[in-house]
């Protein structure tokens, strides 16, 4: 089936299964432009070594606007360079840590080239945000205890110590109003396990709760009741080392409870997800997916046919940069992902594509449950010519785009690793199995020599065992040499 008719065939189905999602997205990129000066938008408390900042914008879920960054970044920067100040922990009031960025009002800038700049601006110094988070002196903590979506993301994803609860619902939904995954999505994402991320940042889906630890964004998974005790347990480490702060964060985690749901993605499911959202060309993900809608797994058949409806109702234009934007964030630092981002925001704001007006309208003002009227509408329409505008240096679009400004002290500072404290990645359990990982050791050529490793290598870390035993499931072929005695793996590429 090609692929315009796709896009014509599921709308229907897609708006009724966008209904619900966009209930909760909406509120990802809405906000307004006016703060009360008399109430801060964001708070900063001391308690001994530990430092918060508190985003306090209810009425528009924590939503981060001009106010906010020129609050956060001098107390950030403060913070880093203090003696006194042992952890910086960020956090949200309510229910959300933060719904998204100042969208509206950016839309409203861009569309007059005189206010374009201001537009721009707010970009700018938001990526530059997440750099400086990224460079931090002292080890940071985000709390995401509730929605984390879009520029919450931004402020999350650059923390070394990630914790999620069972309230965290984690999503980048760009592609949903006719944008990309910014704020250093290209390159966080792109650091998922196999295609986790792709499939994030396209299909706009929503993870929770335990998943979003389980699938690499989260390091530690607590309870959301233990985080009081956590922040005083914080509060006590007078200059900790990294490592500190992760045994304080690992002793307050919890397994996996019976009454949790499943993990989402796993075997079967697994290697579809991978193998579909594997292509550098969203036409070939369409044709993928639409194979699988005859696969012989029934939890298959329907996973493709929700992506795809979910696939129908995004911007064309906006799949396939943000593809690009992925495959291309993969090979780059954090700042060169961040610049390329910033250069990709300037070409929306320039008109590049009218799609990001056409879909904070549809989408966060009009609040539209039918597919927005997109242009180009279908995936043909959308020309290498049309994706270049937001990537080649000469491009009209991204001339004017301004520069980061990094601070010359944290700039030269190196930037955290974002799976450091996370559960192990898949291309660090094959590199143990094939006896290439950097720390050396015997070769891993048995189950029970991964699993013994990865107890030395993430020692008193939960939820390892459960990973390193499913990743084995599904990327190894078990041998047995017929002596009786072992069973061994074969790393399967």
């Amino acid at each position: 089936m090609p692929t315009t008719a796709i896009f014509r065939s599921m709308s229907c189905g897609a708006v009724r299964t966008a209904s619900h999602r966009a209930k909760a997205i909406s509120h990802h990129m809405m906000s307004t432009t006016t703060s009360s000066i008399s109430e801060p938008t964001v708070k900063f408390e001391s308690n001994s070594a530990l430092r918060s900042y508190i985003l306090d914008r209810p009425s528009k879920r924590n939503a981060l606007d001009e106010q906010m960054l020129t609050l956060l970044r001098p107390k950030i920067e403060e913070w880093s360079a203090s003696d006194l100040c042992g952890t910086i922990v960020g956090r949200g009031s309510g229910s959300v840590f933060c719904c998204g960025g100042d969208v509206a009002s950016v839309i409203q800038n861009a569309a007059d080239p005189a206010t374009r700049p201001k537009a721009m601006d707010f970009f700018k110094r938001e990526f530059e945000m997440d750099y400086i988070l990224a460079a931090l002196k002292k080890p940071y903590v985000v709390i995401m205890d509730g929605i984390t979506m879009g520029g919450g993301v931004g402020l999350a994803a650059p923390a070394p110590f990630r914790v999620a609860t069972e309230n965290t619902q984690f999503a980048m939904p760009e592609a949903k109003i006719g944008y990309f995954p910014d704020v250093g999505g290209s390159y966080f994402l792109s650091r998922l396990d196999g295609e986790i991320g792709t499939y994030l940042a396209l299909t706009s889906q929503t993870l929770k709760g335990r998943a979003v630890f389980e699938y690499g964004f989260a390091t530690h998974f607590i309870p959301s009741r233990r985080i009081p005790m956590l922040l005083d347990r914080l509060a006590e480490l007078d200059q900790p080392h990294p490592s500190l702060v992760d045994h304080t964060l690992e002793e307050l985690s919890s397994e996996r409870d019976d009454s949790e749901p499943p993990a989402l993605f796993t075997g079967r499911l697994r290697v579809a997800l991978d193998s579909a959202f594997s292509h550098s060309n969203v036409e070939r993900i369409f044709k993928d997916l639409t194979t699988l809608l005859q696969d012989d797994d029934a939890t298959v058949r329907q996973w493709a046919s929700d992506s795809l409806e979910m696939l129908a109702m995004r911007s064309p234009t906006s799949l396939k940069v943000a593809l690009k934007a992925i495959r291309q964030g993969k090979r780059m630092t954090l700042r060169e992902a961040l610049e390329m981002e910033l250069k990709i925001a300037s070409a929306f704001c320039s008109g590049a594509s009218p799609d990001f007006n056409i879909g904070v309208k549809a989408v966060l003002i009009e609040k539209l449950k039918t597919r927005p009227e997109w242009s180009p509408s279908s995936l043909e329409e959308v020309s290498e010519d049309i994706v270049s505008r937001f990537f080649e240096p000469t491009s009209p679009y991204v001339s004017s785009a301004p520069q980061l400004e990094i601070p010359e002290h944290l700039a030269a500072e190196a930037i955290s690793i974002p799976m450091r404290y996370a559960l192990p990645s898949e291309d660090e359990i094959g590199a143990v199995i094939r006896g290439s990982h950097s720390s050396g050791g015997e070769m891993g050529t048995r189950a029970e020599d991964v699993l013994a490793r990865f107890a030395e290598l993430r020692p008193g870390k939960l939820g390892v065992k459960e990973k390193v035993l499913e990743v084995i499931q599904r990327r190894c072929k078990v041998t047995d040499n017929a002596d009786g005695n072992f069973v061994w793996l074969k790393w399967i590429h």
